[in-house]
């Protein structure tokens, strides 16, 4: 491999971006795309949807193109899941989270709430949201959920989540206040396709209503929109 594409590789790692490599097997040539680069300037159109697809699973498949074998691999940190707001939900699915191979982050400014003591062995972020996510890199492989019930909270957080390439996006909150929500982020210049991708009320209608309950339906859609 050579050293610039190698180069290349570490810094889309460093930044938490998930990238590509495509190897051609009979030849010597490698192209890295990232997911923020365009891949019709970089890859031939039928590798395209491929890539794309690599981009959110992990691994490698090999590929017949004609009469050149390809290797399509996939270079990318764990999936990572912000978590907005110190609550009891928080509390059991971020536990579960982790069970299931995520890296989780949890923002709330309320110190009272977000303690070590109450979300043991995981980063917490005591900032606002929207000071916090300024520093924090949405990628397609990571989800945000935000579950505090306080729209000065959760609100930039989902501003933020949507100006992303976040794969999944949860809201807390009954109909009745996650349509009072869109209304004020429709608002703020959002339009209802990007509004569509809040998963609002959160999590898949499983009928639980106890904190560990909606974790575990929360998780369930996360994965559910993983694989899609």
């Amino acid at each position: 491999m050579k050293r610039e594409l190698l180069a290349r590789i570490v810094t889309a790692q460093a930044s938490g971006q998930a990238a590509v490599l495509v190897r051609d097997l009979a030849g010597d040539e490698q192209i890295l795309v990232t997911e923020d680069e365009t891949l019709e300037d970089k890859l031939p159109a039928e590798l395209i949807d491929e890539a794309r697809s690599a981009m959110r699973r992990d691994g490698a498949r090999t590929l017949e193109i004609g009469d050149r074998r390809v290797l399509v691999q996939s270079l990318a940190p764990p999936y990572r899941l912000v978590v907005v707001g110190a609550v009891h939900i928080s509390q059991a699915l971020i536990p579960m989270a982790r069970i299931a191979g995520y890296d989780v982050e949890l923002v709330d400014p309320r110190r009272a709430f977000a303690t070590p003591e109450r979300f043991p062995g995981i980063v917490i972020d005591n900032r606002w949201p929207q000071e916090a996510f300024r520093e924090t890199a949405l990628t397609s492989r990571t989800a945000v959920v935000t579950l505090s019930h306080d729209a000065k909270i959760d609100e930039p957080a989902l501003t933020a989540a949507l100006q992303s390439k976040a794969f999944y996006i949860g809201a807390l909150g009954s109909r009745k206040n996650h349509a009072k929500r869109l209304e004020r982020l429709a608002a703020a210049g959002f339009d209802e396709p990007q509004l569509a991708r809040i998963a609002g009320p959160i999590g898949l209608p499983l009928g639980g209503r106890a904190p560990a309950e909606i974790a575990v339906s929360i998780l369930a859609q996360l994965i559910q929109a993983r694989y899609a």
